[in-house]
């Protein structure tokens, strides 16, 4: 393994939990190549030809392992967009952690753009956390445009934590996933915009076989002059349930539209929406506050326990 810098060892604390090399099957990547590798006998990783990423194949009955695949970037000016393919087979449980972290200390915009499409077998379940990161004291932007696609088999299970917190100027998320058969996907997105940052964040979630389900909940703080759109939309072709929820706290000038929508293709199709909108409550102020916290500590610790 090629070694990291304290940089770079920083961004892969922060995206990916990690203070040493992860156990099980991993790949690391630091300013545009692989700087490790490890695989299993049950998960193999390959990279690919034609363009830049790899490929993850788990094989049947691969249970209680992990694939680590973060990203760090620290140098100014870097572009890239990497291609990452996940075929898990049947009877699985698994757990994929990926994310991104750029530091950015120079004048040049630097970008992440990844692409992950996740085929997932019968009766398997994953569990995927993603997180993005963004620090250094430049002028340059830190952009990432991350695609998620997932296409779920009969039996299925995917459960999909994506969180975004800190020090990104820009970001477009997308999520694509397609169901079948009594498969489920479960979805919980906490995103956090400080400064002048935009985000929006897509979902487009099409429930396509009888006895499928989608819960998908997004928590959201917008502060400064920040901005979000938040468009989750789940699609009712058969007999399923689906529900999508925005809640988002709005502070200082900050700025959110949010966009759940339900497409019902059939008169078994069951499916609700929630969205919420509003400021910190001033109760909940004056209540921390008669403990002996300033206003400012007060609204932290409400803000970090509604994006737990």
């Amino acid at each position: 393994m090629k070694p990291m810098d304290p940089v770079q060892k920083r961004l892969l604390q922060e995206v990916a939990d990690l203070h040493d090399i992860p156990e099980g099957a991993y790949n690391l990547r630091a300013n545009g190549e692989s700087v490790g590798r490890n695989t299993t006998a049950n998960i193999d990783i390959k990279s690919k030809t034609d363009v830049s990423g790899i490929d993850i194949r788990i094989k049947d009955g691969t249970k209680n392992e992990s694939v680590h695949i973060p990203v760090v970037l620290s140098e100014s000016g870097l572009k890239e967009t990497v291609y990452n393919d996940f075929y898990i087979g049947e009877d699985c449980d698994v757990l994929i952690v990926a994310g991104c972290g750029i530091d950015n200390c120079g004048s040049q915009d630097s970008q992440h753009d990844g692409v992950h499409r996740f085929f997932v077998g019968k009766n398997s379940k994953i569990r995927y956390v993603e997180k993005h990161y963004g620090s250094g004291d430049g002028s340059g932007q830190r952009i990432l445009n991350p695609v998620t696609e997932m296409y779920l088999e009969e039996g299925s299970t995917a459960e999909l934590e994506m969180v975004q917190i800190k020090g990104v100027d820009s970001t477009s998320r997308t999520t694509v996933a397609e169901l079948k058969k009594d498969a489920k996907l479960i979805v919980h997105e906490r995103l956090m915009t400080h400064g002048k940052q935009r985000a929006e964040s897509i979902y487009k979630v099409s429930l396509n076989e009888e006895g499928s389900s989608a819960d998908v909940v997004s928590r959201s703080v917008a502060r400064d002059d920040s901005y979000q759109k938040l468009d989750l939309c789940v699609l009712g072709n058969t007999a399923c349930t689906g529900h999508t929820e925005c809640d988002s706290i709005i502070m200082d000038n900050g700025r959110i539209l949010a966009v759940p929508s339900l497409e019902a293709n059939s008169v078994d199709a069951s499916l609700v929406h929630e969205a919420a909108i509003g400021k910190i409550a001033g109760e909940q102020l004056i209540k921390l506050m008669t403990l002996g916290l300033t206003e400012q500590e007060a609204e932290e610790q409400i803000i970090n326990g509604f994006l737990k």
